[in-house]
């Protein structure tokens, strides 16, 4: 068994890292209190809080103008990135929900950056099919129906422009991907992380982030 030398994440510890992150801008602290107050039955949905400034940080870090989310939910994880993108960046968000979409937008509006997001409500599959087939996109997020990870991931794949950043959300599942039932969700996140890892066309490491998170490169 490899050596482990993660720390064991306490609320104090927890409250730490946070502390020396970047702090969530007005309108995205208002998003978590909201989400959680109007719908805690799903509230997890939403990306975990030191995951924002993380997306805001590899938009910057990769100079992304393009950017392409499977998953919107409430929000969150659009408005981090949307911010960070240059004025006439554009992102693309994707998901089949207008109800908590509509918690989105009011965010995206408030912050000011709506006209840089383009929310699609239809099945990601179907909507990411439609795009343009030559690479053009710089930055992926994928963070919805596990099932469709391997599918999400496959149609993005030949989009991402050379050197493009996919980032893969709940990679862990809990720990559920260590003895997956078939079936199950853990099933299909250990089903999409042997796809990944075997992917030639992308480099990839896994990161134990919040409930796990996987950033891949494209070499070609």
């Amino acid at each position: 068994m490899a050596e482990l030398k993660g720390v064991r994440m306490t609320p104090e510890l927890y409250d730490y890292v946070l502390a020396h992150n970047p702090p969530l801008p007005p309108v995205q602290r208002r998003l978590v209190d909201l989400t959680r107050t109007r719908l805690p039955g799903v509230a997890g949905k939403q990306i975990a809080r030191e995951q924002g400034p993380l997306l805001a940080f590899l938009v910057r870090l990769t100079g992304a103008r393009h950017i392409v989310e499977v998953g919107t939910f409430t929000g969150l994880s659009s408005l981090a990135m949307a911010e960070a993108l240059p004025a006439d960046g554009t992102l693309v968000t994707l998901d089949i929900s207008a109800e908590w979409t509509a918690y989105a937008r009011d965010a995206w509006a408030e912050a000011g950056v709506a006209d840089r997001i383009d929310l699609r409500i239809a099945p990601a599959a179907d909507s990411l099919r439609a795009m343009p087939a030559e690479p053009h996109i710089d930055l992926a997020f994928i963070d919805a129906d596990k099932e469709g990870y391997v599918t999400y991931w496959e149609e993005l794949v030949p989009r991402l422009r050379p050197g493009g950043l996919i980032v893969v959300d709940n990679v862990l599942f809990s720990g559920t991907v260590l003895d997956p039932v078939p079936g199950t969700t853990g099933y299909h996140v250990e089903r999409f992380n042997a796809h990944a890892a075997a992917d030639k066309r992308m480099d990839s490491v896994m990161l134990a982030v919040a409930d796990g998170l996987t950033l891949a490169r494209k070499v070609a």
